[in-house]
């Protein structure tokens, strides 16, 4: 018996508009060291290829566990005075404004990297049994410079171009990307990450340490965790064309 059960045709692949580029990355997590040879890579690319729009994309966590959150920082903010990069909100920059708001986070903050980022202000590492929270947090605003808490208070939650859709963690399924809730971009692990639905934009996002960028029919990730490996991805897109470094 034939079968008049046709196979579904394979979707479209994913758009920017003529003339665009994008340049991704996420994830820095204080390694200024692999950032900056990454941002020479962009700039020899766009000097190369000369697109009509360059857009680089940065997708949050850009402080903690690494060594140089300060220079990061630093790196980052000179760079938004180009005038043509993004800048998304990470978990570790939201968490960090809510220890700055809630102190008896402290602790919590420290066992993910806090430290690394106290010490790279010039600050001592804390001593958890004798240290005052508020006061070390005193410290550390004191500590940054005010264009750094500038830059983590601006940040976005997400951005599109085309048909991508760049964010932190992810989305949740089943929900609208118009409607998508401040956590769940910054924090959604499992529930998307197993998803096979087709979004409504190819996502574009970090968040979930894997060894190489993670291309899939609805997303794709290039966190490939930069302050453990010494591996930071770029990802440049124009076109349907996606290539990962």
């Amino acid at each position: 018996m034939i079968s008049l059960v046709r196979p579904r045709p394979p979707a479209p692949k994913p758009q920017l508009p003529d003339g665009v580029r994008i340049y991704a990355i996420s994830d820095i997590h204080g390694c200024a060291h692999l950032l900056q040879p990454m941002l020479r890579v962009i700039d020899a690319d766009v000097a190369r290829s000369r697109p009509r729009y360059a857009v680089e994309v940065f997708m949050g966590d850009y402080i903690d566990r690494g060594p140089d959150t300060r220079s990061t920082l630093d790196i980052l903010v000179e760079r938004s005075r180009r005038g043509n990069a993004v800048f998304l909100k990470g978990n570790h920059e939201a968490f960090l404004v809510r220890v700055f708001e809630d102190p008896s986070l402290f602790e919590d903050w420290i066992a993910v990297g806090g430290t690394q980022t106290l010490m790279s202000y010039g600050l001592a590492p804390p001593d958890l049994k004798r240290d005052e929270p508020a006061s070390i947090l005193r410290d550390l605003i004191r500590a940054m410079p005010t264009e750094h808490l500038e830059f983590l208070d601006n940040l976005r939650l997400s951005f599109s171009c085309g048909d991508f859709f760049f964010v932190h963690a992810g989305v949740r399924p089943g929900v609208p990307l118009a409607e998508q809730t401040e956590r769940d971009l910054l924090w959604i692990r499992e529930e998307f990450l197993r998803s096979e639905e087709q979004f409504g934009k190819y996502i574009v996002h970090g968040h979930t340490p894997v060894r190489s960028a993670e291309f899939l029919t609805n997303r794709v990730n290039i966190d490939t965790g930069a302050y453990a490996t010494g591996n930071l991805t770029l990802m440049s897109i124009q076109g349907s064309r996606m290539l990962a470094v």
